[in-house]
């Protein structure tokens, strides 16, 4: 069965795109009418890290592009383009910039999840993409593409189906991703306790002398790790290679669980192997680091980083994600730069305080059950997304009823 298609003009009550508030990050105040820019919308995800508000005369200056509950939000511009989700209803009430588009649907012809949904398919996406590159030298979506965009229209109550459908997959991901968070917390939680606050099995019968536990040494970062610099060129990379963009490396998490693969990789890259480090160096306080669960390619603006001994291992991936050695490498940007990079040879040289050999095993121990569960999840939730993808077209298109 297929279904018959209408363009998304006549299926929206409203389609539009916001502006940047005049002064640019000074207008942005601590609470207020939230401002939703491209790097809170994901595909299938609404993401709340780093939101911005904006006051009351700014909000009403852009009340033209004022989000409502279940508004479907699109990036139009620039290297997240394509990228689509429903808008969060915590956030509201709420407003978007010129890099986000609002559709806002009709129910009564097309519910705002069928579209979603059908916007981050995998023929949608490659569709958005193509059209986002074609007339200038930055990607966008106008206007008049997203209207003239030809959207599937299965009867309500069956799109409704192929929601729920959908959902099943997403709440399981959700579901993992929430158990990922728990499990990283405990091991930030472990690290913090006995390396920060040095409350250490065995604690209290050591000296601290000039804040250095007794049996502990400082050794310089360049003593323990290695940045690996093993450049590859896109013709000699294989199409289904993993590729970890800066895009990729979630905020504040150590599973590095994305990516895409190489096919589309135009330009030189850093290769990494399972369980290498994957430092996000251009704005290093976004805090982008974490360990990969597989072999790949990398960003030549993320840093890989490898230990030299297999023994520091944890200790390292946990110290380098810590919130100390980020804003360390952050201090390291030169002051004014548009896209500010840390500066690892001056963070090679800088001294780490390594516990005793037991302590660091004992660490170890409890760490690598915890790195080996985030693995586990991390690869279930792939395969979730990868069944999910391949069963959304065939649902949308009628190949597949519910």
């Amino acid at each position: 069965m297929s279904w018959q298609s209408e363009p998304l003009s006549a299926l929206t009550l409203k389609i539009g795109s916001g502006s940047t508030p005049r002064g640019g990050d000074s207008v942005y105040i601590s609470e207020g009418t939230t401002l939703i820019r491209s790097q809170n919308v994901y595909n299938n995800e609404f993401s709340t890290d780093g939101l911005v508000y904006i006051d009351e005369k700014t909000a009403e200056k852009m009340k033209g592009v004022s989000v409502e509950k279940e508004d479907v939000l699109v990036n139009i511009t620039g290297d997240s383009v394509a990228r689509c989700c429903l808008v969060h209803d915590a956030v509201l009430p709420a407003r978007v910039n010129q890099h986000v588009a609002i559709l806002r649907t009709n129910p009564k012809k097309l519910l705002p999840h069928f579209l979603a949904f059908y916007m981050v398919s995998p023929f949608m996406q490659a569709k958005m993409l193509s059209w986002a590159g074609t007339g200038g030298t930055r990607k966008a979506l106008t206007k008049g593409m997203l209207e003239g965009f030809e959207i599937p229209l299965p009867p309500v109550d069956v799109q409704d189906k192929i929601v729920q459908k959908i959902r099943t997959y997403n709440d399981l991901i959700e579901n993992n991703r929430r158990r990922i968070q728990l499990l990283e917390e405990s091991a930030r939680l472990l690290y913090q306790e006995w390396f920060v606050h040095l409350r250490f099995p065995g604690h209290e019968q050591v000296k601290i002398i000039d804040g250095v536990p007794e049996g502990w040494q400082k050794q310089l970062l360049s003593e323990l790790c290695v940045d690996i610099r093993e450049t590859v060129k896109p013709d000699s990379i294989k199409p289904e290679t993993p590729y970890i963009g800066l895009e990729h490396i979630p905020r504040r998490s150590i599973t590095l669980s994305d990516w895409d693969s190489a096919e589309k990789v135009t330009s030189n890259k850093f290769r990494f192997q399972k369980s290498d480090i994957i430092f996000g160096k251009i704005r290093p306080y976004f805090h982008k680091v974490g360990f990969a669960i597989c072999d790949g390619i990398t960003s030549s603006d993320s840093i890989v980083i490898r230990a030299l001994d297999n023994f520091y291992y944890q200790y390292l991936l946990m110290y380098l994600s810590s919130d100390y050695f980020v804003a360390l490498a952050s201090k390291t940007c030169k002051e004014g730069s548009k896209m500010p990079r840390a500066d690892w040879n001056y963070l090679q040289s800088t001294d780490v305080l390594v516990p005793s050999d037991f302590l660091l095993e004992q660490f170890s121990e409890q760490i690598n059950m915890i790195i080996g569960q985030l693995e586990v999840l991390a690869r279930y939730n792939k395969s979730l997304a990868q069944a999910r993808d391949l069963l959304l077209p065939k649902l949308m298109s009628g190949e597949l009823t519910v």
